[in-house]
């Protein structure tokens, strides 16, 4: 299973989002590589939301993709809701309880 996960920044406000078997052991590397990345100058990022997104990385991908090329911060923080639920495009996402903060 892939999932999709959005991390944020409260440091800088900002948000990423980004796609993974792993979200958690993603989200260390993350806040822990020594590559310099877009990730690396927002430094610590905090799981905010993570989704099944698919059984393939293509799937994933395609989700992602989509919601990047949103360019939407509205969409990125209804995602974060724990209330909001996803439709059309978006529908497949089935959010995972936050149970490895």
């Amino acid at each position: 299973m892939f999932y999709l996960y959005i991390l944020y920044s409260e440091r800088t406000n900002k948000y990423y989002i980004g796609h993974s078997e792993d979200p958690w052991e993603r989200v260390m590397h993350h806040n822990t590589d020594d590559k310099t990345t877009y990730t690396a100058k927002y430094r610590p990022w905090k799981i905010s939301a993570v989704f099944e997104a698919g059984a393939t990385r293509a799937e994933a991908l395609s989700i992602e993709r989509f919601i990047k090329k949103q360019k939407s911060r509205n969409l990125i923080e209804e995602l974060v809701d724990p209330g909001f639920v996803p439709t059309e495009r978006l529908a497949q996402l089935v959010r995972v309880p936050h149970v490895r903060d």
